[in-house]
């Protein structure tokens, strides 16, 4: 049985996000976000948000590798009955996302982590990562892991900022290296 987010409500956490144009700081605004569980009426907006997140790394990915990167509605309905999945919502829109399980012997597993790519660099990814890993120590996590691909070195630069580091466990992915990430949060 999944465990809703702890605490009452939902939080709203303000991140900065440039308008138009990065280069004049002047253009920065702030806009409210809030990170909460995936409901079923997010559906469409998470499946845009990993369709639009990874668009870029499309042709660097095989066929089959991209097509369980992004989900189709069945495989998110299916994430959406087993794992905990969280959004970030600025403007009445999906911006973000990310999913996990666990406990499996006080180990929890992300997947599925994307941001829009207006989004990237605003905070967004790394409120959503401090969210989903509130609520894996809360279940009982003491160590997460998570798995990514080659093409994405911002995400493994990112997670490497948040404490993560490789476990030196490599799989195949659809034709593609699958690189473990792990990090202990209890």
């Amino acid at each position: 049985m999944l465990r809703p987010l702890p605490g009452a409500g939902h939080p709203t956490i303000l991140v900065e996000i440039s308008s138009d144009s990065m280069d004049e700081p002047s253009k920065r605004s702030k806009i409210a976000v809030e990170i909460r569980q995936a409901r079923e009426a997010d559906e469409q907006g998470i499946l845009n948000c990993l369709a639009e997140a990874f668009q870029p790394y499309r042709e660097q990915y095989s066929a089959e590798g991209y097509a369980d990167t992004v989900l189709d509605d069945r495989a998110l309905r299916a994430r959406l009955q087993t794992m905990m999945v969280l959004v970030a919502v600025s403007n009445g829109g999906i911006v973000g996302t990310v999913a996990g399980i666990g406990p499996q012997a006080r180990e929890g597993h992300l997947r599925g982590m994307a941001v829009l790519p207006d989004y990237k660099g605003s905070g967004v990814s790394a409120q959503l990562l401090a969210a989903i890993e509130t609520w894996l120590r809360r279940s009982g996590c003491t160590r997460v892991t998570l798995d990514t691909t080659q093409p994405l070195l911002a995400a493994m630069r990112f997670y490497e900022k948040h404490g993560y580091s490789r476990s030196g466990r490599v799989t195949d992915f659809f034709g593609m290296a699958l690189i473990e990430y792990a990090k202990e949060i209890g």
